[in-house]
């Protein structure tokens, strides 16, 4: 890894138990979770060799053409929307290049400590969807990217929207673009957004995949497939360190797909499109109501 004056921030934090002293007898309370383990938007491990915040504040809600529900709020309301995401503890921001969110972002964390956030984006390469034609290699689209960040490294990109088995084949110059981009340090991990059950077959087994977004629910609505098919295989992904991100979190079912997704116990991350500041505020109370749930 280039980068070495920007580490993640990580705490290990140790339960202490207290103890009462009666008579001869000693009575030790019972363990306490440590603060980390009910905190929603905590840093926790992204594969083997990542980490970030818990929750992601996604912003390509209806996006295409790099236009998004977020974006519709307009510039006052969609930054003041990231400024309180941020101000809530969430650290990870999920982009696209097709959402047209990077100038957003890049502007409310300006200044912001880098190594405390995760900014993940994604490459466009089907046709439409963007304005423009051109499907340029990830080298070219890096630079515009850093430029509208207002930053020097991306932490992970992904090739966008996956759908085809054969996806490694047909992404291969794409893939090796950005395996140089990951050994200058300008990216730190890349992946793929996955849409299909093929596509997250080949992502199982392709070892340049770092980390994987997909959606996961127990309804079956707008995931890769079956639950009872997506499930093991995301199992297999994490089994092999790789990172996976957790999206397609319907509203209106929200707290029982988190609670389903929460329990898998291979999902290292949640995001969430977020476009009111009491939705954040609703998403992080369900995640911290699981993780005591899951306490016991």
């Amino acid at each position: 890894m280039k980068i070495k004056r920007r580490e993640f921030l990580s705490t290990a934090v140790v339960g202490t138990a207290g103890s009462l002293l009666t008579g001869e007898m000693v009575l030790a309370a019972p363990p306490k979770p440590a603060p980390a383990d009910l905190d929603p938007t905590a840093v926790v491990p992204l594969g083997k060799h990542l980490k970030a915040c818990r929750i992601s504040c996604g912003t390509g809600m209806a996006g295409g053409g790099r236009q998004t529900n977020q974006t519709r709020l307009g510039k006052e309301k969609f930054e003041a929307l990231l400024r309180y995401a941020y101000d809530q503890g969430i650290r990870q921001f999920d982009m696209a290049d097709m959402y047209g969110t990077h100038p957003y972002v890049g502007r409310v964390l300006k200044g912001k400590p880098r190594d405390q956030v995760q900014l993940v984006s994604k490459i466009w390469t089907h046709r439409g969807g963007l304005p423009e034609r051109e499907r340029p290699l990830a080298d070219v689209l890096v630079k515009r990217f850093l430029k509208e960040l207002q930053t020097d490294y991306i932490d992970v990109l992904q090739i966008h929207c996956m759908m085809r088995g054969d996806w490694p084949q047909q992404q291969r110059r794409q893939m090796d673009a950005m395996a140089k981009l990951k050994e200058k340090g300008l990216i730190r991990a890349h992946g793929v957004s996955i849409h299909t059950l093929p596509a997250l077959e080949a992502a199982a087994k392709e070892p340049w995949v770092d980390v994987v977004h997909v959606g996961v629910n127990p309804f079956g609505h707008r995931t890769a497939g079956p639950t009872d098919q997506v499930v093991p295989l995301l199992k297999k992904i994490r089994a092999a360190g790789k990172g996976i991100i957790g999206m397609k979190f319907d509203p209106r079912q929200r707290k029982k797909t988190l609670r389903f997704v929460m329990d898998l116990g291979c999902v290292d991350a949640l995001t969430v499109g977020f476009e009111k500041p009491e939705h954040i505020d609703e998403f992080r109370a369900n995640v911290r109501q699981r993780l005591v749930g899951q306490a016991g």
